[in-house]
This record gives C-alpha cells, sequence and structure tokens, in this order.
C-alpha cells in the first residue's frame, strides 16, 4: 500500500515525481498557444522569459519580453515585495512565463499563482513553439 500523498516526493505508479508536479501545476494555469499569447502581448500581458542566457543567444528572443532569470521571477514579479520590477504592478496583470519547452514555465507560472499573480499563465511549447509558428524573433 502506497503511502504518498499530495505533495510528496514519491514518484506515482507508471511516472516519476516530476511529472506528477507538472500535471498538478498545469490543472492550476492557464496554458496559451503561441498565438494566444502574441495577442495577449499585443493587449498588455507582460511576457516573461525565464530561459538562462545561453538559450537566448543562441536561438533569439521575443521582441518586448522582460528577461528574468528563472531563480528570482518570484522576487521580480511579486507585486508586494520590495525587489518587484517596475511592471510587477498588481497582481492582476496578465503575465505569460516561457522556457524553452514550456515544461519549467508551467511550473514557474503555478508558482506565481501561488503568490497571488491570479492571471498568470505560460506559453504552451516555450519559446520554440513561438518560432515555429513564425511569430515575431529578435536574432
Amino acid at each position: 500500500m502506497s503511502t504518498a500523498r499530495p505533495g510528496s516526493a514519491e514518484a506515482p505508479p507508471g511516472g516519476s515525481a516530476v511529472d506528477a508536479a507538472l500535471a498538478r501545476a498545469r490543472a492550476r494555469i492557464d496554458r496559451l498557444t503561441p498565438a494566444q499569447a502574441h495577442r495577449a502581448q499585443q493587449e498588455g500581458a507582460l511576457l516573461v522569459d525565464t530561459r538562462p542566457e545561453p538559450y537566448r543567444a543562441a536561438e533569439g528572443s521575443i521582441p518586448g519580453a522582460v528577461v528574468i532569470e528563472r531563480n528570482v521571477l518570484e522576487w521580480r514579479l511579486d507585486p508586494t515585495g520590495p525587489d518587484r520590477i517596475p511592471e510587477a504592478d498588481r497582481a492582476d496583470r496578465p503575465v505569460v512565463v516561457f522556457c524553452n519547452e514550456g515544461y519549467a514555465s508551467s511550473l514557474a507560472a503555478a508558482q506565481l499563482r501561488e503568490l497571488g499573480l491570479t492571471a498568470a499563465a505560460d506559453l504552451a511549447g516555450g519559446f520554440r513553439a513561438w518560432k515555429r509558428e513564425g511569430l515575431p524573433v529578435d536574432p
């Protein structure tokens, strides 16, 4: 008999613990297609690139996206925190987080929701999906 409980590190049958964490995170957030994320950006959403610099240098970036490395994301986007960026001025500001392929950004968006950012979402498929769709990319 398993003693696993929600939030435990024990892997579920047939999957890994990180797969379970990812599924829980994605159940709590909105996942936008590249076209939806582009439209959201045009309507004022803050796009946040959490990819490490070597990935941005090698693959490009989304024009207008704010770069916030994953290790400081919560501090920079907490609208009540002293270390927030100016754009993180309210909890209901739409924020679309993206990484390379849309895995780490799902976990990050769920964490932002826990901080009270009610409109935090992630870009399904990440930067690479955006680029495949032919949306704007800076070299």
